[in-house]
């Protein structure tokens, strides 16, 4: 094994299927969880992309769980609940390490960023310490638009030597500002840090020498050309009046 693979924060993750109860139930039912056993995971960014309902999200959610953050987001120092909707799958996964760890991290849940901000705003309310949205570039991130919000979070928050494991991270990003955390996590990536992303963005999984799982019936590595959302976004742009033909008629 490369000294790349040993210092990386997390390895690869490992499904104790012996102990799972039934492959017929959720979440063990999913496609991207029925065939799994190991995943590795590259040094520096790896996607896990598909089709809503394919498992993605609830595999990241349950490694970010089983490592520690909170399951609605955040770093680990949070630990709010507006409500438990996070799958049992973290209890069957081993999450292997690499011999260093992380100086910071955060998991980026995008259904569940608006209660995130809502606890920072809750907590710098009451007396005693700093206010902790300095960390975040001072204003309520409910005082910003979604977009906004999020992009605060990942030019102020984000630093080298940290673990990122991020779920849909362009759910509010424009395309203009997709390619702008591109350049942000390259500088990242050149500090130290590591990323774990589950997306639909043909923009951000087109991050150079990253790893790319694509969940169909099972969960393989693929091309970025290969990829489905590449395909299709490619097909749609170069001749949308014969793809809208096709969709419309």
């Amino acid at each position: 094994m490369d000294a790349n693979g040993i210092k990386q924060y997390i390895r690869y993750i490992e499904l104790d299927r012996e102990k799972v109860p039934s492959f017929s139930e959720y979440p063990f039912n999913l496609p991207a969880i029925k065939n799994l056993q190991r995943l590795s995971f590259h040094p520096q960014v790896t996607f896990i992309v598909g089709e809503n309902g394919s498992g993605k999200s609830t595999i990241l959610e349950s490694i970010a769980v089983a490592y520690g953050f909170n399951a609605e987001g955040g770093t680990r120092n949070f630990n709010f609940t507006s409500r438990a909707t996070h799958s049992k799958l973290n209890h069957y996964l081993k999450v292997v390490r690499g011999t260093q760890r992380p100086r910071d991290g955060f998991f980026l849940r995008a259904e569940s960023f608006y209660n995130f901000a809502s606890n920072i705003d809750d907590l710098d309310s009451e007396p005693g310490g700093p206010p902790i949205i300095k960390s975040y570039g001072g204003i309520s991130l409910h005082e910003q638009s979604h977009g906004e919000s999020f992009f605060a979070l990942f030019q102020n928050r984000f630093g080298g030597k940290s673990l990122y494991i991020l779920d849909e991270p362009e759910a509010a990003l424009s395309p203009t500002r997709q390619m702008s955390m591109l350049s942000i996590m390259h500088d990242l990536v050149g500090e130290g840090s590591q990323f774990i992303i589950a997306t639909h963005s043909p923009i951000i999984m087109a991050y150079p020498q990253a790893r790319i799982y694509e969940i169909k019936e099972g969960i393989e590595v693929v091309k970025y050309e290969d990829t489905e959302h590449y395909q299709v976004t490619r097909a749609f742009i170069n001749n949308p009046k014969k793809m809208l033909r096709e969709l419309l008629e």
